[in-house]
């Protein structure tokens, strides 16, 4: 996906000499993304490799989540904050319904039945079930109890600092019982991770850097033409935040999280997939809340609509069945696949699903 990387001027100078063809520059601005998106998933991989599935994971999930943070932020300072809330939710469900269906496909059909560590799955999938329990909560007390927007933003700050602790004793045990490959991480699947040598610790972190910018700088320019681009293809504000840019903002894990899964490597495909959707949930969303009280226009609560948190909820319930038993394959990846088509096929058809 390299020759993609010649998007990026074009998307520049689109910004500055097409104004008024909103479509096109979004469109060019998020497909230079995924290179981007790409590189960075080969620099965290490098490093990833050396240090075992449990930190390499984490690693993957937090420079993977980079993109879809700098986008959110990108929305927060615009006051979009409705597109923001779609685009953390479609990325949970895209990275443990779409991703890991496609892995399980990928994986199942080239490896038969794949094996993997349940107990750590299950950890996860149980952080994720605790983070739909602080976004289930603020929703409905708002739905039957009738409160001032202050009270909710209060609620919500006081859910974001907990998610937060939360997050942190997560990663606390994670790296307590990660462990470094003896190798570390110089055998043929970890070489073969991203089609080529690894990089060096000095090339990988100076990648990430620059890529990190040049993100930055895109994101701004598909922020600025995200709404008049879905107003001219006729999409709501929350299928394009849930199916577009979170397709977008996760291209980094879900590329890398699919390669390992078709090398056989479904411990590391597992923990990127639920990672990043627990650090969504847990870290990304929590700053978000905290970070609106001096970016944008006014603070962002905690509080997402119905739709989102009844679609959050069902992917988490029917992933939790699906990755609970330390084995995967291909049949339990389509089960994956169809529930996220017929969300996708509700968000389209149905333009106030997220309310």
């Amino acid at each position: 996906m390299k020759w993609l990387l010649v998007l990026m001027p074009l998307a520049i100078a689109l910004e500055h000499f097409a104004p008024d063809r909103p479509l096109l520059v979004f469109v060019v601005a998020g497909l230079a993304i995924v290179p981007l998106a790409s590189l960075m998933a080969q620099a965290t991989g490098s490093l990833a490799a050396r240090l075992g599935p449990g930190i390499g994971g984490l690693l993957n999930a937090t420079f993977g989540n980079a993109a879809e943070l700098i986008i959110a932020l990108a929305a927060l300072r615009n006051g979009l904050h409705d597109m923001v809330k779609a685009s953390i939710a479609g990325t949970i469900i895209g990275n443990i319904l779409f991703v890991l269906g496609v892995a399980m496909v990928l994986g199942g059909s080239r490896h038969g039945e794949q094996r993997y560590e349940s107990r750590a799955a299950r950890t996860q999938a149980t952080m994720l079930t605790l983070a739909v329990i602080a976004l289930v909560l603020p929703a409905v007390y708002r739905a039957i109890v009738p409160t001032e927007e202050a009270a909710l933003n209060s609620m919500s700050t006081f859910l974001a600092i907990v998610l937060l602790l939360v997050y942190v004793a997560n990663v606390a045990f994670t790296l307590m019982h990660s462990k470094v490959p003896k190798n570390n991480g110089n055998d043929a699947h970890a070489d073969t991770l991203h089609h080529g040598p690894l990089w060096s610790p000095a090339r990988a972190s100076l990648v990430l850097g620059a890529v990190s910018l040049g993100i930055i700088w895109l994101s701004e320019i598909l922020v600025g033409a995200v709404e008049p681009a879905s107003k001219s293809l006729g999409l709501s504000d929350a299928f394009t935040g849930v199916f577009v840019l979170a397709v977008i903002g996760g291209a980094a894990e879900q590329a890398t999280a699919i390669v390992a899964a078709r090398q056989n490597r479904m411990d590391l495909a597992m923990s990127i997939a639920l990672g990043a959707s627990v650090q969504l949930a847990l870290l990304v969303a929590p700053l978000l809340v905290l970070l609106s009280y001096v970016i944008g226009p006014h603070p962002m609560g905690l509080v997402f609509g119905p739709g989102l948190v009844v679609t959050i909820l069902l992917s988490v319930m029917i992933t939790g069945q699906v990755a609970s038993d330390g084995r995967t394959d291909w049949l339990r990846g389509v089960q994956l696949l169809a529930v996220y088509l017929i969300l996708g096929a509700v968000f389209f058809y149905v333009p106030n699903a997220s309310g």
